[in-house]
């Protein structure tokens, strides 16, 4: 295979659109989420696509796609130590940022403004501010509520209890991933045994069209498939990871880009979304990443932006239907969700997301041969 034709030359380094992709997927979660969130029924996307999937989902999607292929590349070119390092500082930080503004910051504000006095938000009580950090900084959500903050949105009304964050369930999903990719890279399958990762992957494809098809007893056989989540979510990721793991053979070629362009979309509005859309999506969105235009390439180079609306933008939404915002229609609700959003998010990786980052090579990141071998030098001054 030439390498020149290959899908990883064709995105390498920051050479690729993939940020841009990330940050549209991103703001199209927003977009899904303002139907519900508004109380304008659901995302209407699910009716076009007879069912099979949300605007939403669909950015989800995409999403793990990416993300496979890029923490698949990052598990087979770091020790385990270096790349459970990198995984922390990109997801926690961030993550934990946003549940002491939701407790300590969103969650008083909207008490005060309802007429309530503070000594009765701040409770140690189940359901309370602290309870809402301690439920959930794991990332495995315990809570999505305080108290009753938000009963009154249309969310709260169609769910009759508070929720203020309820995007954020998938990081606990994209964290398995990311220990598998661990568990791989620790027993040496991303450097001689690769072809686990297709194999585990035909796998999950399989389970994916049978539970389409209504086939219900596959937790029985093997509980983890007893969650439809890790079904949808594992194969997204599995798709990308394939594809990143044989990047390196996998052509590169505007027909093929085309053909799992046009696979894709009518798996989406026809059936069979489940199966070979995972494949043909997960194709023509790495595709994507390197056809579109190099003008695009700036956007998310340095400054990536996409998990910060991803992990504000339902929080948005809910906070301007406590308001009263969503009255004015759909397109004011949604608008006036996307610039909120983007300003947290900015803050989010300028602030901290970025900083995180920056100590990458520190500490862990430096790997394991470094401590070591610092360990056996330590020893040898000991034994001197």
């Amino acid at each position: 295979m030439d390498g020149n034709r290959s899908i990883a030359h064709a995105l390498r380094g920051h050479q690729n659109s993939l940020g841009v992709i990330r940050f549209v997927l991103a703001a199209l979660v927003i977009v899904s989420h303002a139907f519900p969130l508004g109380g304008f029924g659901e995302d209407p996307f699910l009716r076009y696509t007879e069912g099979q999937t949300t605007l939403g989902s669909l950015a989800v999607a995409g999403f793990f796609v990416i993300s496979g292929y890029l923490i698949v590349k990052s598990g087979a070119s770091s020790d385990t130590m270096q790349f459970l390092w990198r995984r922390v500082i990109r997801i926690f930080p961030a993550f934990w940022a946003v549940l002491l503004f939701t407790a300590f910051v969103v969650g008083p504000i909207a008490w005060l403004l309802r007429g309530d006095s503070l000594a009765t938000y701040f409770t140690f009580e189940p359901g309370g501010p602290f309870s809402y950090i301690t439920s959930n900084w794991t990332l495995k959500i315990g809570h999505y509520g305080i108290n009753d903050l938000f009963v009154d949105t249309p969310r709260g009304q169609s769910t009759g209890r508070s929720t203020l964050n309820g995007s954020l369930w998938t990081l606990w999903y994209e964290w398995s991933c990311y220990m598998m990719i661990a568990v791989f890279g620790a027993f040496g399958v991303l450097a001689r045994a690769r072809v686990i990762v297709p194999i585990l992957t035909g796998f999950m494809l399989l389970a994916s069209a049978l539970a389409s098809l209504g086939v219900t007893e596959l937790g029985l056989v093997v509980p983890l498939l007893a969650d439809k989540n890790v079904i949808f979510l594992g194969t997204t990721f599995l798709v990308g990871a394939t594809i990143g793991i044989y990047s390196d053979k996998i052509p590169y070629d505007d027909r093929l880009g085309i053909l799992s362009g046009l696979v894709f979309g009518a798996s989406v509005f026809y059936g069979g979304f489940a199966f070979l859309g995972y494949v043909a999506g997960g194709y023509f969105v790495l595709y994507l990443g390197a056809r579109l235009p190099k003008s695009f390439q700036w956007i998310g180079a340095k400054n990536d932006y996409s998990y910060g609306i991803y992990i504000y933008g339902f929080l948005v939404q809910q906070c301007l239907a406590a308001l009263g915002v969503y009255k004015l229609g759909y397109w004011p609700f949604m608008l006036a969700a996307l610039p909120i959003t983007f300003a947290l998010a900015w803050l989010s990786w300028h602030g901290i997301e970025k900083r995180a980052m920056a100590l990458k090579s520190w500490g862990p990141g430096r790997g394991i041969d470094y401590w070591w071998n610092r360990a056996r030098a330590m020893r040898k001054r000991a034994d001197l």
